[in-house]
């Protein structure tokens, strides 16, 4: 038998369509929470909109309280200031709103109320996570604004080490939020370059995920159609952003990475991490520029896989049609082509592929790349050399 064992998870609610934050009082009561704790960033914070959905809890009977320490790359000191909060209010749940780092603080701090052990006790390696008391790990509604990273799907949260830099990727299975509310009105006052960020973040998660070199059928077809809905709707959410079948399918395509990649990253992201946590640049905007780079480098591996998508995709030219799509697309939405384009520079290239070789996301890459490799491989990155 030459099909390996393998357990296959996709068990997260997803409650999808316009206006459906008008329901996130019912979901909060079906899941136990009385007193949840609204995690979000600063920026989201200070917007109406949060102001009038918390109001709206107000008005049937939750004890909400509001957290925004959040930083676009988070950091520990963000997840230990929210769990004070989170005691000193007595919360019983966390509804987690916005990008990925509203979303990965909110499940994060879900985690560590009560815990005993560091955060970094609870890094995805091997069984670690069975290092936490899961009885003390409070249930979680995420809400995402952001078509990106599907953290609302994830049953992990990424971190940056305040002496490394490094991103670690912190897990848990009961992490998974009870319910996901993927509300494409939300999304609307999205900025274009933002929506074209999170929206290469997505798309890096398919076809990663597509690519990964492990069994599990259920994560390629996902993955495929992912791509699939990138392909269809990023371009028109950047340009036409009151679009919401564009931002719907945008949001969907997102979850469905996030989901398909249990299968396992790759290079984009073994190098996105340390690039992010070196220079606190967004990680989507990353995943964006790099993209094209990992995929040349892979191509040996990858070609007839690539070559599979195009034809679903109905892009023509095998694997140089689909690199040339990906290309074009950048430039549509405006991604830069290299990293020294928003101020990336080589000057820390052996610390990046120090980092990179040892990030979780490099073991799911088509070709395990030595350090050597992945410092070539970044100065590509940093000068354009595609």
């Amino acid at each position: 038998m030459t099909i390996p064992n393998r357990n296959l998870n996709y068990p997260t609610a997803l409650k999808y369509g316009a206006g459906r934050i008008k329901e996130l009082a019912e979901h909060c009561k079906a899941c136990g929470i009385q007193r949840p704790l609204f995690v979000t960033d600063p920026g989201l914070a200070a917007m109406p909109m949060v102001q009038a959905i918390i109001e709206d809890l107000r008005k049937v009977g939750l004890g909400v309280a509001l957290f925004s320490d959040v930083r676009p790359n988070p950091v520990e000191s963000n997840v230990l200031e929210g769990v004070k909060a989170y005691v000193a209010g007595n919360h019983d749940g966390v509804v987690a709103f916005g990008g990925g780092s509203g979303l990965d603080v909110g499940k994060m701090i879900a985690l560590m109320n009560g815990q005993k052990i560091s955060l970094f006790d609870l890094e995805d390696i091997g069984d670690w996570w069975t290092r936490a008391d899961a009885k003390l790990i409070a249930p979680i509604i995420a809400v995402p604004t952001t078509a990106g990273t599907g953290s609302e799907v994830g049953r992990a949260g990424v971190v940056t080490h305040p002496v490394t830099h490094e991103k670690k990727i912190i897990f848990h299975p009961a992490i998974m939020p009870k319910v996901a509310i993927l509300d494409p009105e939300l999304t609307v006052g999205l900025p274009a370059k933002l929506t074209a960020a999170t929206g290469m973040d997505a798309l890096a998660h398919n076809i990663e995920a597509y690519c990964a070199p492990f069994y599990h059928p259920l994560s390629v077809g996902i993955a495929l159609e992912g791509m699939r809905l990138v392909k269809d709707n990023l371009a028109k959410a950047v340009k036409k952003p009151k679009d919401l079948d564009a931002r719907g399918n945008m949001l969907v395509a997102s979850a469905m990475g996030a989901t398909a990649f249990q299968r396992g990253l790759g290079a984009i992201h073994a190098l996105s991490h340390p690039f992010g946590g070196l220079y606190d640049a967004h990680h989507g905007l990353l995943n964006g520029i790099i993209m094209p780079y990992v995929l040349k480098a892979n191509r040996k591996k990858i070609e007839k896989d690539i070559e599979r998508a195009a034809a679903y995709l109905g892009i023509k030219g095998g694997f140089n049609g689909f690199l040339k799509w990906v290309l074009a697309l950048r430039k549509e939405i405006g991604i830069p082509h290299a990293l020294k384009d928003i101020g990336i520079d080589t000057k820390r290239l052996d610390e990046v592929a120090a980092m990179a070789v040892k990030d979780p996301s490099a073991g799911g890459n088509p070709i395990q790349f030595t350090e050597k490799q992945y410092k070539a491989l970044a100065k590509k990155c940093v000068t354009g050399d595609l």
